[in-house]
């Protein structure tokens, strides 16, 4: 799985001129289905160039823009490693792939701005959340979402206790007794006996958790979604003094996390942030029944897409899935809804909440039925 982090979704989101093409694909993790998503990629990639070709671009150039999606229908490694879901955006000098615990629906868009509301969940109130699996053999992050959760790579954090103090102090490594990982199989590492820890060794935890926070710092930089720490009790609250990145949760995953799967921590992840996701929505939408009719909500596009471009939405819902194409004027804030696509066209449900994340509001991605007054997107506004 690959880690998007929130300044790259931001530069995807402020990226405007050229022709910019937008895949999403459902993918599968494990099983014989694997074999279709290149196939699947093939038939949008197809897609993509008609469209590119309807925008006047002669073969060369089209060719040129789909390279890079090309050459991941031939690289059987990529698709070995896959996801949930897998984000392609490319254009005449850049291209990027995330494979995401995101189930996209397919969707090829062609216009002068990526299309990314399908990644919105990775930054908005109801979006993702993390889980680090901590103990003294092994560390593990793991990102989910309400459906699906991955593994996150770790480069530069230290894997075992053991690594951690290996260069710090050598000295230390004799003092330490070797044990099976838990769970069974695996390498032997360096653990302490017993439920707790002498005064030494949470010294030496401290500084282990210290190299993991520092690592972690690099990984999670900018982001603001609620991370949850599994690991036996008495670990906790060692890592919480060792902690840097502020939505660490106070409350968290007791046990040794490395008898439990991802899917097994997902799950008891899930139980401690729904609370909290559900939380903030449940007070938005109040928030919008309390004050629909006084001119403090909009749910017409027409004035929507205009208050989110001047920073006037505090809190956007906006129906999953939907596209609704039409033209923006920036200047005047003049917007103009199209039953159909037309030359120049922007999805304006797209634009809305993008023009809302930048401007530091909130966006809830919603099914299309739970968008308030029956529309596809309705806007808490500052003023």
């Amino acid at each position: 799985m690959d880690t998007l982090r929130r300044e790259e979704l931001e530069s995807l989101m402020e990226a405007e001129g050229g022709h910019r093409v937008s895949i999403f694909l459902p993918t599968h993790r494990a099983g014989a289905e694997i074999q279709q998503d290149p196939i699947r990629l093939k038939n949008l990639v197809s897609e993509a160039r008609e469209k590119l070709a309807e925008r006047g671009l002669r073969a060369a150039e089209v060719d040129a823009i789909l390279a890079p999606a090309d050459e991941l229908l031939e690289n059987e490694t990529f698709w070995r490693f896959g996801s949930d879901g897998l984000a392609l955006f490319l254009s005449e000098d850049e291209h990027y792939s995330y494979r995401l615990p995101l189930d996209f629906e397919e969707l090829v868009v062609v216009a002068d701005r990526y299309h990314v509301k399908p990644l919105l969940p990775l930054l908005t109130g109801d979006g993702t959340f993390y889980v680090l699996a901590l103990s003294q053999n092994e560390v593990r992050l793991l990102r989910g979402s309400r459906q699906s959760v991955g593994e996150v790579e770790l480069s530069d954090v230290p894997k075992s206790l053991a690594e951690a103090l290996r260069f710090d102090d050598p000295e230390k490594q004799l003092q330490f007794h070797t044990g099976a990982r838990g769970g069974g199989g695996g390498g032997r590492a360096a653990v302490f006996h017993g439920h707790g820890a002498n005064e030494d060794d949470k010294n030496d935890i401290l500084r282990y958790f210290q190299q993991v926070d520092r690592g972690m710092a690099e990984i999670l930089r900018g982001e603001t979604s609620p991370l949850v720490l599994a690991g036996v009790e008495y670990l906790h609250p060692i890592y919480h003094e060792a902690n840097s990145y502020n939505d660490l949760l106070d409350r968290g995953i007791k046990g040794n996390p490395e008898d439990l799967n991802a899917e097994d921590l997902h799950a008891r992840a899930w139980e401690i942030v729904a609370p909290i996701f559900e939380g903030k929505r449940r007070e938005a939408e109040e928030r919008y029944a309390e004050l629909a009719g006084t001119g403090q909500t909009a749910s017409d596009l027409r004035e929507v897409v205009p208050a989110a471009s001047f920073g006037r939405v505090d809190t956007l819902f906006v129906a999953r899935g939907r596209q609704h194409w039409g033209s923006f004027d920036p200047e005047t804030g003049e917007t103009t809804p199209h039953d159909d696509p037309e030359a120049g066209d922007s999805d304006l449900l797209d634009l809305a909440a993008v023009q809302t994340l930048l401007n530091g509001g909130t966006v809830y991605v919603v099914e299309p039925e739970e968008v308030p007054e029956g529309s596809e997107a309705a806007a808490l506004l500052r003023y």
